[in-house]
């Protein structure tokens, strides 16, 4: 008797083996699932801060050439920050002034708790106190105030001024008059030598 030909017999080349459509099962899950992360990743990458963002986390600074009496600005994540090298006769200013007369009386620096008050030790570098550091923007409507450059007006106060609304601030950058409700603020920093300071 000959054998029946099974080549054409559907019935017979169907395969009931689970074994082996779970392996194509899972084969085809895993082949969409590199599919679908291949697609993401473009999305999330974008996402992360550019190279340019990175490097200005920080900014180092050289005190050195900043006298007595002068001021610098520098920028740090966009941002004006102004040194100011303080005269004998400014700390004493600032550390003439009770907290009590103050429109703002917490120190607003990153460094320090954020219920700190604003005495002039509060906002002025530790330890070095004619160093006074900040973020050189009016609390009001976020302007540049004046008076860091020689000659110009610093306001009745001999810290700075903004011409925009007419807040004044100390040489400890306290607000003391005009619509400004808050100090200007002190960024993260630190001294990485008696001449050098790491905002940041």
């Amino acid at each position: 008797m000959a054998n029946p030909d099974t080549s054409t017999d559907p019935s017979l080349l169907e395969d009931d083996d689970p074994s082996r459509r779970d392996v194509i099962l899972i084969g085809a899950g895993g082949f969409a699932a590199i599919g679908g992360a291949a697609m993401l990743w473009p999305l999330l990458d974008q996402m992360n801060p550019d190279a340019s963002t990175l490097s200005l986390s920080s900014t180092d600074v050289d005190l050195a050439p900043i006298e007595e009496g002068q001021a610098i600005t520098v920028m740090w994540r966009g941002k004006p920050i102004f040194i100011r090298h303080r005269t004998a006769k400014e700390v004493e200013a600032a550390t003439g002034v009770k907290v009590d007369d103050l429109i703002d009386p917490l120190a607003r620096n990153a460094n320090l708790p954020d219920d700190a008050p604003a005495t002039d030790d509060n906002r002025a570098a530790p330890e070095r106190e004619p160093w006074l550091v900040m973020i050189g923007i009016c609390t009001h409507l976020g302007c540049i105030p004046q008076g860091q450059a020689p000659g110009q007006y610093k306001g009745d106060y001999g810290g700075w001024f903004c011409p925009c609304h007419g807040s004044q601030y100390d040489t400890a950058g306290r607000v003391r008059v005009g619509p400004a409700p808050e100090n200007m603020y002190i960024p993260p920093y630190t001294f990485t030598s008696d001449t050098k300071i790491t905002i940041g």
